[in-house]
Parts: structure tokens; sequence; C-alpha cells
């Protein structure tokens, strides 16, 4: 990744860019969605930017809210934004896209969010759902751009299969894409068919081989459980064992870091885990103890990912083999099942097919298989980039 000594590349996203879509917004009823990571270089939040340059008449909320104060999963309320007074109307409720009614009092839609370069995360889908709604009312969308924090040069992970698609992912991409929100709108844009009238507010200084904390610009959590790049890092492969009764490290300061149970042992995993899968990371024996989520104030024995190479580490890899190796030495692994029969397997929906729970898997072969299609998205997706090597 690019490092030069402590030379940071000086980068500004599209809510720096205002001036490059202004005549889409002046004099135009604005709708934002956007998170606290909606911010510009000077720390000044897009909601106000919006609100004293233009006429921004509502916001939409994703999931943790536009003031990122909920939790993974909680649902979001529709409410009155307490600074501004505008309506904040929910997308991670009951509800996923913006009704006519609420795009009715609309001439342009404006979106601002940190992705962190996994198809998993729901922001991009909160975006896909606005763009399919506001291309049915012919409503203009404006991307403001940031960069992928994981650079724009690696991509990972099977491509996701039609019966697996959910919030958690709902497209044929890789569990780890490499394009920027911007780009990825460009993508499901042309590849749904959705018609929708596109703007992107581009990216200046940055370039595909940057990780986000190779630039100049703050990190400001996308959700509570990626305080930090090497998490969003770490969170492509072991978001996996959400999908399982092994702790991912919610609840403590290390999520997506951190991956253990109080039965596990240490080991045993240690002696049968591919090394070849963790280039680039050194799993470290510890224990820890959650505040909430899996198993709440219990000790937990297990890893802390430590990424001693990005360059080489590729963290689905990495999770796929920690995962197989758990499942492999430990009769208390279990998959979390389905709340009905007719559900899918969480596992699946976040793997993108049902290859990891079967009885023969083999990671090698798996692995070996979604580098082939994570190449070949990575050539596919290409033609969508706005940002050169």
């Amino acid at each position: 990744m690019f490092r030069s000594g402590s030379e940071k590349l000086e980068v500004f996203c599209g809510i720096d860019q205002l001036d490059t879509v202004d005549r889409y917004l002046r004099h135009q009823r604005i709708g934002l969605l956007t998170t606290p990571t909606g911010m510009d270089k000077k720390f000044k939040a897009t909601i106000d930017r919006l609100n004293e340059r233009y006429h921004l008449r509502a916001l939409f909320a994703p999931e943790h809210g536009i003031r990122g104060d909920q939790q993974a999963g909680a649902a979001i309320e529709n409410q009155k934004d307490k600074k501004t007074g505008l309506p904040v109307y929910s997308l991670y409720g009951s509800h996923k896209a913006p009704s006519s009614r609420q795009l009715a009092d609309l001439d342009v839609f404006v979106v601002d969010l940190q992705d962190v370069g996994a198809r998993f995360y729901t922001y991009l889908y909160s975006m896909y759902y606005v763009m399919e709604s506001c291309a049915r009312s012919g409503i203009p969308v404006i991307i403001l751009d940031r960069p992928n924090p994981l650079g724009g040069l690696i991509t990972e992970g099977p491509l996701l299969h039609a019966s697996c698609r959910s919030f958690v992912g709902l497209f044929p991409v890789p569990a780890r894409y490499g394009l920027t929100i911007g780009e990825f709108a460009q993508y499901i844009n042309q590849t749904q068919q959705l018609g929708c009238p596109l703007h992107i507010a581009k990216l200046a200084g940055w370039n595909r081989n940057a990780c986000y904390d190779d630039t100049d610009l703050p990190w400001i959590a996308p959700s509570p459980n990626i305080p930090s790049v090497d998490s969003a890092l770490t969170y492509v492969g072991t978001c996996l064992f959400e999908g399982t009764n092994v702790s991912e490290g919610r609840g403590t300061t290390k999520p997506f870091e951190l991956v253990g149970a109080p039965w596990l042992n240490h080991d045993k995993v240690l002696a049968v885990i591919s090394q070849d899968a963790l280039a680039g990371c050194h799993l470290r024996p510890c224990w820890y103890q959650p505040v909430y989520s899996k198993y709440q104030n219990e000790i937990c024995a297990g890893f802390q990912i430590h990424i001693t190479d990005r360059a080489a580490f590729r963290p689905f890899s990495a999770g796929v083999a920690l995962l197989d190796a758990i499942r492999q030495t430990h009769e208390a692994f279990t998959f979390r099942q389905p709340e009905k029969p007719d559900e899918p397997w969480f596992i699946d929906l976040l793997s993108g097919n049902n290859q990891i729970r079967q009885p023969d898997f083999y990671y090698a072969d798996y692995l070996d298989k979604a580098k082939e299609q994570a190449r070949q998205f990575k050539s596919d997706s290409s033609r969508y980039w706005l940002y050169k090597d």
C-alpha cells in the first residue's frame, strides 16, 4: 500500500468538492442520506454544509442513524433532527427505501456515506434502494464520493450467489470489492439497469493504492464496531463469525480483530490452521471478556489478529481458514441456525453461498475458486473506475 515514510496523500472528499456538482443543487429541494462520517475537511457535517448553502428538506438514516447513536442491527425510527428541526426518515427498520410520499417534496437526492469496503456492509444497499426509488421518480442522485478504506486494487472472496441475496448482500460481488462508494453506485446503476440520473462529486488526490490511513483524512468510525482501519480490514474475514457461535469481538475494544469463545483451545487451532492463509498477519493467543453481545461477561479464549503486512494480508482467506480450523477441532462449534425453517443460514448470506457449512468443505479448494471469481470481478468492474492506479 502507499506509504513513503510519514508522507500522506492530501485527499479531498466529495463534500469538499461541492462546486463540481453545484449546478445540480442550486435552487433545488434536497434530501440527504448520511451518517456522522459525512463531514468535510474542516470537520463540518455535510448536514450543516448543505443546510447552510442550499435548500435541505429531509434527512434519511441508514443503520446506526444519522448521528451514529444506534448499535448494529437496531431499528431506526422516523423522528425529527434536534439540531436542524428537519424530518429524519428511517431506511433501516420496517422500510429500507424512501417512499414516493417522502420523495414527492424533493428535487434531488444526495448521498454521503463512508463505506468500509466489504460486501456485507449495509450502507451499500441503503444507497441502492435510494437510487432505485429515485430512478422511478426521475430524481437525480448525487454521490459525494469517499475513499475505499481498504484501497482499490485488491478484491477477495467468492461472488454472491443469487440464492443468498439479502440486506447484507444483494449483488454478485466479492466480499472485498475494491471500489469507492461512487464507483459502486456507477456499477449497480449500469449492471442492474436502474436508469438512475447519477452524478458523482469525485475525490481529489486519492489513488487506488492508498488505504484510508495513507491519506490525511481523519478516521471517523462508520459504525460503533469499526473503530479503526485495521478493524475494517479484518472485518472482511471475521464478519463471517457472526454466522457462528464464536465471538467476533463485539463488546470489546477490538471488534473484528478478536475472535474466540469460552470453550476454545488455542493449541488445537494452531496445530491445524494453514499458515499460507495467514500471510501478512499473526494470530496472538489471548483472552478477553465482552461487555455485550456473544458471551457477555464471560472470559473467552481466542486470538487477536495482528496485521504485519497489509500488502500480503488477505483477510477473507484468513477468516475462512480460522473458522475452518476452529470447526475441525471443537465439537462445541456450531453455525447460527435460522430462526424459521424456511429462512437462509446467516453464514450463507455473509459468505455468499452455502459451501462453508457443508460437511465436506475444504478451504483450499474454496479459496482457489474464490480467488478466480474475485480476479474476474476486478477485471469486469474496472470499467467503472473513476480513479486510476
